[in-house]
């Protein structure tokens, strides 16, 4: 069984999810960040691929990736990072990035890299399902690594069943139409929105994103879905706290 289906047969609620930008405070932080967020208790991680156009990313992710494409920070250099992260991270671990810097990577070079260090899932927000479906469904099934997809509040209930039929991992729940980035809670339309996924009682877990930064965000998750996925928080607390450490545990005492 793979690490993302062991993880939501064993934890079906209050599972947390944290992303954040490699190479992002400094270039070589990225192996370090990984590992004290599971010391922490984090239960899977998704590892940003910056990118110099990050269409679905607020302010706070965007800064981040520029400031990782200028330390440096590239995919292949993401890859040799976490080659020997296997050997002590058990987590779930995911890649998430643009379609242009992948293609230019090379599709199947990717998934191959994927199942060699270790990585679970690939997010590609820019992903047609269309193409997915002709061109990546194929190589999850040969190399062993989910794709997710993510559904928003104007995504068909044809489309979300589609994903749910054909896609790996879990469903991302974009909590709103909106880019990246920290709210104080959510709306009665957002819940609305939650409560209408819940009714079509899909196979696959789901995660709520965009805009988780406190307890109640957290809680509201957790309540509506199997978890959360905090992003633009974890990122702030990177760039506010002295140590890696300061910063996961600011996280964590500020979502549980």
């Amino acid at each position: 069984m793979n690490r993302i289906k062991n993880l939501f047969k064993t934890k079906t609620r209050n599972v947390l999810s944290v992303y954040f930008t490699a190479g992002f405070p400094k270039l070589e932080d990225t192996a370090e960040i990984v590992k004290e967020l599971e010391a922490q208790g984090i239960d899977m991680i998704e590892l940003g691929v910056p990118f110099s156009d990050p269409m679905a990313d607020g302010p706070v992710i965007q800064q981040s990736s520029t400031a990782a494409l200028k330390n440096g920070m590239s995919l292949k250099k993401l890859f040799s990072q976490i080659k020997d992260i296997r050997k002590s991270v058990k987590i779930p671990l995911v890649l998430m990035g643009y379609l242009n810097p992948f293609a230019q990577y090379g599709i199947e070079k990717l998934f191959a890299d994927c199942k060699e260090t270790g990585v679970d899932a690939i997010i590609i927000p820019d992903l047609p399902f269309d193409e997915y479906m002709q061109n990546y469904k194929p190589l999850c099934e040969k190399y062993g690594v989910d794709l997710i997809m993510l559904i928003t509040p104007e995504t068909s209930q044809e489309r979300i069943k589609l994903i749910d039929e054909n896609c790996g991992g879990f469903i991302y729940m974009v909590s709103a139409a909106a880019t990246t980035g920290a709210r104080s809670g959510f709306g009665e339309e957002q819940i609305a929105y939650f409560d209408r996924i819940n009714g079509m009682r899909l196979n696959h877990p789901r995660l709520i994103g965009f805009g988780i930064s406190n307890k109640a965000t957290m809680g509201d998750a957790c309540k509506y879905a199997g978890g959360a996925i905090v992003g633009s928080f974890f990122i702030k607390c990177l760039s506010e706290e002295p140590t890696i450490k300061d910063a996961v545990s600011k996280l964590v005492a500020a979502l549980r």
